[in-house]
């Protein structure tokens, strides 16, 4: 039952990873059999990694239609926003007060580690290092149940997350957005960090611009 149910995550975690790089795109169908065959696993383990997918609200079981990757309205996506926006937020303020010097030193490496991905152009291994240094902060506010919540909203978001860094210019400024975190963090000012992220995360502006035109892109594919 054990190796059973690892095999499960494991195979939930491919396809998270699939629908996060667009691979699997919100809409598609997710075909038992061709799941099957393309990570080369029995039924079981396939149907268990769906219904973990449906019960984190990724992927939606449909009667006759089998499951399909969550498809999220406009403005629930940017209600997700606003909320991700808060709960990071009060993640980075509890973090200025609670990280001590080994941890806010794993996040100016993870920081670091982002700089070069930026200077490369690697947009998909920014976005990889990206999540590591949005989780050392949800580790950092030591609240484990804050670190649960934003961890799961974090999930739903990945694809959304992943488009906006398409956009010309975004890990640029994502990056100089994170040296402002990891400044007010280091200076243990939790509203100057607290303010810093949720800008960060917020979408509005020129940045729902091009969360819209991303979202446009993708369905045009």
């Amino acid at each position: 039952m054990t190796n059973r149910l690892t095999l499960a995550d494991q195979l939930r975690e491919s396809i998270e990873e699939a629908i996060a790089t667009g691979d699997l795109p919100p809409g598609a169908r997710l075909d038992e059999a061709e799941l099957i065959a393309r990570f080369d696993v029995s039924r079981t383990p396939v149907r268990e990694a769906l219904l973990q997918l449906a019960a984190a609200g990724m992927v939606e079981m449909r009667p006759r239609h089998g499951a399909v990757v969550a498809k999220i309205s406009l403005p629930r996506l940017i209600e997700m926003f606003e909320v991700m926006a808060e709960l990071e937020a009060m993640s980075s303020r509890l973090a200025a007060r609670r990280m001590d010097a080994q941890e806010l030193e794993a996040l100016r490496v993870a920081h670091v580690e982002c700089q070069n991905a930026r200077d490369a152009g690697n947009p998909d291994e920014y976005f990889h290092l990206n999540e590591r240094f949005h989780c050392l902060i949800y580790q950092g506010s030591h609240n484990s149940f804050l670190h649960d919540q934003a961890r799961a909203l974090h999930k739903l978001l990945r694809p959304y997350r992943r488009l906006q860094l398409r956009v010309k210019g975004r890990v640029a400024a994502s990056f100089d957005e994170h040296q402002a975190v990891v400044d007010a963090l280091a200076a243990g000012d939790g509203d100057a960090a607290a303010a810093a992220l949720r800008g960060h995360i917020l979408v509005q502006g020129e940045r729902f611009g091009d969360l819209i035109a991303a979202l446009a892109q993708v369905g045009a594919e």
